[in-house]
Order: structure tokens, then sequence, then C-alpha cells
């Protein structure tokens, strides 16, 4: 049986089609639609329910030294009111999950993918070992949500005595949203300013309805997954499942910017280090269908006759009217205006290489 969010009542309330996701029964797209939801976000803002993703909590005297270790970022870079990206490996470089951490008071809370939840907190309990730490899966009592958008600081601000002016992009701090105790990061994954929110599940509905009421002369909609799918991609935002995995690495995935080879040994090193010299032998491009065709998860990139890659992710993109993908192929075969093929449904659609990202806000 799938769970449910604190929200659940809420969604169906405003018509939502539901969906199961990662054993969540989750909002796919509300009455306006995905396209429109989708534009919202980009012309003024959007709500999110994010609840299914996980939250874990690590403190204790090694919390900085466990994360380092299991990390492939540098953490340590993370002073008290920081957040950052930080990927998880295997030794063997394979992703483990991609996570967000956010240094606060007394310790650190890790967003973890909500299929990977699980996984990753018995991966953090194999590797705390030797380390003074409290690991603590905080999911079942928090509630996450995102509202994303350049009119995002306007819907929110009334609501809270913080400052939100001096809260920059990839900063956290510990706040009230009306009367509910809330962590407010100016963080997101749709490629606007916005703000990601934490607070308990009892103060769920409150202060979603609270936002929607203070949005709704803003614009404000309501945003379920497949606009959320679109969002993060045209930015080229990776997604566990389509662009990472446990076959793939941080550097063929272009994520060397958050692997910290320089700052000492962590699980996975040794593997990325050899890759790193060596060179990947595969890289994650983008790429632009010249002939007009959806490309999909899975299928086949063709590429002077050879099948020699597949794709990650692929939609028709609304902010840019556009048939676009990302794929996997070989890395002599990466170069930004490389043809290649896409085999859809027995043919193969003309396509070529793109430079990554799609789109970037203004």
């Amino acid at each position: 049986m799938s769970k449910q969010t604190p929200l659940y009542a809420e969604h169906l309330a405003l018509g939502a089609k539901m969906t199961d996701f990662a054993g969540w029964e989750m909002p796919v797209s509300y009455s306006a639609g995905p396209i429109a939801e989708h534009l919202r976000v980009r012309e003024a803002v959007g709500l999110f329910d994010l609840s299914h993703m996980g939250q874990i909590t690590v403190a204790g005297p090694d919390a900085l030294p466990f994360l380092q270790h299991v990390a492939t970022s540098n953490i340590r870079r993370l002073d008290e009111g920081d957040a950052g990206y930080a990927p998880l490996c295997y030794a063997d470089g394979g992703l483990v999950d991609d996570t967000f951490i956010y240094h606060l008071t007394g310790g650190y809370l890790v967003v973890v993918n909500a299929a990977n939840t699980d996984k990753d907190l018995r991966w953090f309990d194999y590797q705390r070992t030797g380390f003074d730490v409290q690991i603590e899966d905080a999911s079942e009592r928090t509630c996450m949500l995102a509202l994303q958008g350049p009119r995002a600081q306007e819907v929110l601000q009334p609501l809270t005595p913080l400052n939100l002016g001096d809260l920059s992009r990839f900063r956290v701090d510990e706040s009230r949203i009306g009367e509910a105790d809330a962590i407010i990061g100016r963080t997101g994954y749709t490629g606007e300013d916005g703000f990601e929110l934490y607070l308990s599940a009892e103060n769920a509905v409150p202060v979603w309805r609270a936002l929607l009421s203070a949005g709704e002369p803003l614009d404000l909609l309501p945003v379920g997954l497949a606009a959320r799918d679109s969002l993060r991609f045209e930015p080229c935002m990776p997604l566990y499942g389509h662009e990472l995995g446990p076959d793939i690495s941080p550097l063929q995935a272009g994520l060397g910017w958050a692997v910290a080879l320089k700052k000492g040994q962590f699980v996975g090193r040794d593997s990325l280090l050899k890759e790193r010299v060596e060179g990947p032998a595969r890289r994650l491009v983008g790429f632009e269908m010249t002939e007009r065709s959806v490309p999909r998860h899975g299928f086949a990139v063709e590429i002077e006759g050879d099948v020699c890659g597949h794709v990650t992710s692929g939609v028709y993109a609304p902010t840019l009217e556009k048939f676009l993908g990302m794929a996997y192929v070989p890395a002599k075969h990466a170069a930004v205006g490389t043809e290649i093929g896409i085999v859809i449904r027995g043919r193969v659609r003309a396509a070529r290489i793109v430079k990554r990202p799609f789109y970037r806000s203004s």
C-alpha cells in the first residue's frame, strides 16, 4: 500500500491527479495541467509538496568527519547556515544517491531521494563504524515543501519574520512560517529562485493553506510531479534512476565539480581518481531533436550506424518549445554538434548534441 503525505487530502481537494511514486501517493498534476504549472513556475511562482523525499539527521562529535567520509564533495566547506549538493558513492565510484546537505545548529540535515531513503540509511549505518555519530530518519515527522519561481520571495516574506532578502542562494536559516517552526533554505531543483521549507508534519496543512492564500494574488499554482520533472530537466539537473545510478559515476554525469579529490580519503575516491586521470569512457550529453519526435528514457542512441548509448531523459521542453533529451554516449562522440540518431519505435530519428544546460534563469 502506498504511503500518503500529510497533504494527501489537500491534493484531492485541489483536483489533483494522483499516482504511485517511489511508494507514495503523489500528485502528478492539478486541474491547470503540467504545462501550465511548468510555465507558472518560470513566470511567477509554484508550490510543491515534496514530503516523499527522505530527511536524515546526522549529529554528534563526528558528524563532519562522517559526512566527509561518505560524500564526494567537501562538507568542511559548509559553514553553519550553508547548504550544498553532495553525491554518495560506492567504492567503485558508482552512485549510491545524490543528496543535499544543510548545515544546521547542532548537526546536519541530509535530504535524499524518496526511492533511496531506506537504502541510504543502511549505507550510512554500514559506514558509521569508528565514528561517534547519531543518524536518525526524520522523514515520518517532517513535511517538505518547495516554493519556486521569480515571485517566491513575495509570497513567503509576509508569512515569516526572517528577512529573506538577506538569505542568499544555498543558505539556510531556522525561523517560523506563521506559527510553525521551520527550516528555510534558498535552494530548489527547478532552475529558478525559490525556497525549500522543512517543518513538522502536523504543521503541513496550515502552512500549505497559508502559502496558497498568500500566493493567490501573485498567480501561484500548486505543481505536481510531471511539471517538476520538466522543470528540473530544462536546466539539466540530474535525476537518480535516469542520469544517475549505481553503474554511473559523478564524473560521467558531469558532476566533477562535486568531487573533491584533494580533501582526503572518502568512499570511492580511488576509483574516481583513476577515472579522472584516465578520463571517463562515456559522458552525459544534451541533445535536440532535429526530426520532430519525443525521445524517452531508455531509447537507444545510434552514432555512425552503431547503437552505443541510451537516452536518460527526454521531453517536450515547454519554456523552450523544443524536443530535447539527455543521453550517455562514448566520450569520443560527446562533442557539441555531433549528429546522432535516437531509435524511436524501430526508426532512427535525427538529433544533434547541444550545449548543456538547455535553460538558465535570467
